[in-house]
């Protein structure tokens, strides 16, 4: 009887498990819904423990299995999923998959690149490994590394503007992943928040501010245009000198201390218009990151901040068209294929056409601008690419044809990228930039132009080791060519002679390491390594002066003087006038607590080799460089800084607070009344004396939801101090710290961005600010009947109090149409309550009353702005 019944029970057995079944499952389909398959078609129960979780999706592959035994088909499953199933009777058991011990231990490397619906690289989005509960963020390229086990997992991907999404991976050897993200157009009602993780809490880098074109494009501005540029002045410790000025002041820095990259050639003017607009088109820009403490060892050569913009590369696959109509300027742009996912290429181009209404008007007066950008991109292979970036830009200006000026920008950059493994990557670059200037005084029968040419060669690599250690290295070279004027008269009986100033020719050279390497799971630390070289050869005379001293001091007037030269040295074609090398150590290091609160220190060295001559706080576009020689000794930075880094309500909030301490060896200064145009010894009224600047910035944002942005805030100091040579030098402010002219006590800036509906969103930006130092007159001697004023010492008096408010609404007519002609409205106010800021304080005497006057200027009260933007 017991064997009669054993044989039943098996015969019942091998029938049951001989049923077959058809059975789909993908990535999307969860334990539950692959029982309810089964249950469905056959009489087999589940049985499984609390550790598994029947909501989950398991399965990394899709397939489909037609009338297959039950037997064969969990077989097939056991290799596609990350649970093991067996059968037992009529029941299936499910549990958690054993790994041996040597499969456990085993390392592989788990890499991928984060791209948008338009091919575009998402830089900074959040990649996190739900099972091993670590994250990291996308770099430049949009490309994530990760160092795991081998086994199955859970990457969710989200960014701020995109849906979040889930993908799931297996990793049993080094992998690669491309996945596409797309933007989040969901009606309001159905948005879901996404976890974004702010700040990186555990990356060793501090100091660094990125915005995105989704944020810049919400920010208001003067005109109504979208400017990157003027974007960054909203974030802690970056000023300008005021509206309508060009260049930007880093942590108490000069705008010439900052260096600008376009796709990673330098560019040395950053404005059109006298600083109305940038240079960069906010269609073409992909984002940008500013660097202002803590820089990696790769930069070099400016010792303020480093401003890394990026341009898009093109569309591989569709042809894209978008633009915008504004009031004074419109833009357009081109995208598409140039071989479908090989190449692609983009094109931009801007222009203003606010001197076609002043003709209309009868005003010969005018003022206008035009660039073009264009980048070129090809994939040879999986290894290997090519890509090309340019831009062209040119401003004209003209008063009543008695002055006229244009002045631009060239640049090109050819790069190269190469892939030798998974684990090491070369990027060899070589790049073309210029930047030109071009005055002319048709009732003095002259012009003047110059400008400055730089040749340069990049070749960095970067090594991954594994995801705990990392190595970037690499050299470059850049070869200057500096023009600082040509006077040639326009007339025969202009009083003007031909002159040429002499012109100075460099070579900066540099070679860098830096690591990164992960110390334990809460101890980040990254240093490194910068070795820098300036060569300045002829040909070029060189003046020699008595004592070595270009500058005099006058003990009975007790001013300043240029010295006489008693000399001349003839420097022939390559001979070396000057030669400076420095080292430039970094370090940085991050200690987290948990993962949403670490702090970070860092230390960084800085050398800066040339310099705007220019004694106005804000660059024009007449400003010359020049390079470090004789008697412009290389300005030397020393930087620490330390901060508290902290994400709220799981990245909904982020608290980023830091002080910093700034010390610049060989800051030059002017004495007063110190000419610097067309100067061709421009060391008769330059003193060198060193500079410093210290404070506390703190930025809180909100990152997710309908209402979003953030509150920046800084308060700092900024000092220069230029001692007397000898006891009996005065110096500059009786060689007393005095205030720099980009110090700003008090820096608040508060934007906001709010979703009304699908089709409205409303943005606002409130500014407040110290005013800048100035030097003020404090009383007037008389000198045969003129009143000459009587100024305080250099930078002891400020202008008013400098603050205002811009408001923009955004229309969208047809927020669901996803295809052909797509179309927004933007409506701005800047300055909404007519604040007359002042830009500068003159001091005169009325020529009816002889009465001394003090008068403001002020650039802007309230300004509408409209455009008319579309995308096809």
């Amino acid at each position: 009887m017991k064997h009669i019944i054993s044989a039943c029970f098996f015969l019942f057995s091998l029938g049951m498990s001989a049923q077959n079944v058809t059975v789909t499952v993908d990535q999307n389909v969860t334990l539950k819904e692959f029982f309810r398959q089964i249950e469905n078609q056959t009489d087999f129960k589940f049985a499984f423990t609390d550790q598994i979780d029947t909501s989950k999706k398991y399965f990394n592959k899709k397939s489909t299995f037609k009338q297959i035994t039950i037997e064969k088909l969990i077989s097939e499953l056991n290799k596609i999923s990350s649970v093991q199933f067996s059968v037992v009777g009529n029941n299936i058991f499910v549990k958690q998959k054993s790994q041996s011990t040597k499969a456990a231990k085993k390392k592989s490397t788990l890499k991928g690149q984060i791209s948008d619906d338009e091919k575009q690289p998402v830089i900074g989005a959040n990649v996190f490994i739900k099972e091993l509960e670590t994250g990291t963020v996308t770099d430049s390229n949009g490309k994530f590394s990760f160092e795991v086990a081998n086994g199955n997992y859970t990457l969710v991907i989200s960014y701020v503007g995109f849906k979040n999404q889930e993908k799931y991976v297996t990793v049993s050897g080094d992998v690669n992943y491309n996945f596409n993200i797309e933007s989040d157009s969901q009606q309001l009602g159905e948005v879901i928040v996404t976890n974004t993780k702010a700040v990186d809490v555990k990356a060793t880098q501090m100091s660094v501010n990125r915005l995105t074109m989704q944020e810049i494009k919400r920010i208001p501005v003067a005109m109504g245009e979208p400017d990157p540029l003027k974007s960054i002045l909203t974030l802690p410790g970056v000023t300008n000198a005021g509206e309508a000025s060009s260049g930007f002041n880093v942590r108490g820095g000069a705008a010439d201390q900052n260096l600008i990259l376009l796709d990673g050639a330098p560019v040395y003017a950053d404005s059109h218009m006298f600083g109305f607009f940038s240079i960069f088109n906010a269609d073409i820009v992909n984002g940008l990151d500013l660097y202002k403490g803590g820089i990696p060892s790769k930069f070099g050569g400016r010792v303020s901040s480093v401003l890394d913009v990026t341009q898009q590369t093109g569309d591989f696959e569709n042809f894209k068209v978008n633009g915008g109509i504004g009031i004074i300027s419109s833009r357009l742009l081109v995208q598409g294929p140039l071989q479908k996912e090989k190449g692609s290429f983009i094109l931009s181009g801007r222009t203003s056409y606010a001197h076609l209404f002043l003709k209309l008007a009868d005003n010969q007066n005018s003022a206008m601008f035009y660039d073009l950008n264009a980048k070129l991109n090809y994939r040879f292979d999986a290894k290997n690419s090519l890509s090309f970036s340019g831009y062209f830009g040119n401003d004209l200006f003209d008063i009543n044809d008695r002055f006229a000026s244009t002045y631009g920008s060239t640049m090109g950059i050819l790069s190269w990228k190469h892939k030798f493994s998974d684990r090491l990557n070369s990027n060899l670059s070589t790049f073309y930039s210029e930047y030109r200037f071009n005055l002319e005084i048709p009732v003095e029968s002259f012009k003047w132009d110059s400008s400055i040419q730089s040749y340069g060669l990049k070749y960095n690599w970067n090594y991954q080791q594994s995801e705990k250690f990392k190595i970037s290295y690499g050299i470059d070279g850049l070869y200057y060519n500096f023009n600082p004027g040509v006077v040639q008269p326009t007339a025969s009986d202009s009083q003007f002679n031909y002159k040429q100033l002499d012109k100075k020719y460099a070579l900066e050279t540099s070679a860098y390491l830096d690591f990164e390497n992960q110390i334990t799971e809460k101890l980040n630390f990254r240093y490194g390594l910068r070795y820098s070289s300036f060569y300045r050869f002829g040909p070029e005379p060189i003046n020699t002066y008595e004592n070595g001293q270009a500058v005099v001091y006058n003990p009975l007037y007790k001013i300043y003087e240029e010295g006489t030269p008693n000399g001349t040295i003839n420097y022939k074609n390559g001979q070396a006038i000057s030669t400076f090398n420095n080292f430039e150590p970094r370090a940085a290091l991050s200690y987290s607590f948990n993962d949403n609160t670490s702090v970070k220190a860092s230390y960084n060295r800085m050398a800066q080799y040339i310099h705007i001559l220019s004694n106005t706080q804000s660059p024009l576009p007449m400003s010359i460089w020049t390079p470090s020689g004789p008697f412009t000794k290389p300005q030397l930075l020393d930087q620490y800084a330390l901060g508290y880094f902290k994400n709220f309500r799981d990245g909904d909030y982020s608290l980023e607070t830091e002080l910093f301490y700034k010390n610049v060896q060989n800051r030059i200064d002017y004495i007063d009344g110190a000419d610097v145009l067309a100067n061709n010894n421009i060391e008769q009224v330059i003193l060198n004396g060193k500079a410093r600047s210290y404070g506390m910035e703190l930025l809180l944002r909100k990152n997710t939801g309908v209402f979003t942005g953030w509150i920046s805030y800084t308060l700092s100091r900024a000092e220069q101090k230029t001692p007397g040579r000898t006891p009996e030098e005065p110096g500059i402010a009786n060689g007393d710290w005095y205030l720099s002219g980009y110090d700003k006590l008090h820096n608040l800036s508060v934007v906001g961005s709010y979703e009304f509906s699908p089709k409205w969103s409303f943005n606002g930006n409130f500014t407040l600010q110290s005013g800048q130092p100035v030097t003020y007159a404090t009383g007037y001697y008389e000198i045969g009947g003129i009143h000459v004023p009587n100024y305080s010492l250099r930078n002891e008096n400020r202008l008013p109090l400098f603050h205002h408010l811009d408001l923009a609404a955004t229309y969208t007519p047809k927020p669901d149409k996803k295809k052909g002609w797509q179309s927004y409205w933007v409506f701005s106010l800047y300055n909404v309550y007519n604040r007359k800021n002042a830009a500068s304080m003159s001091f005169t005497t009325n020529e009816d009353t002889g009465a001394n006057e003090t008068r403001r200027l002020s650039i802007f009260g309230i300004v509408p702005g409209v455009s008319y933007n579309f995308k096809f």
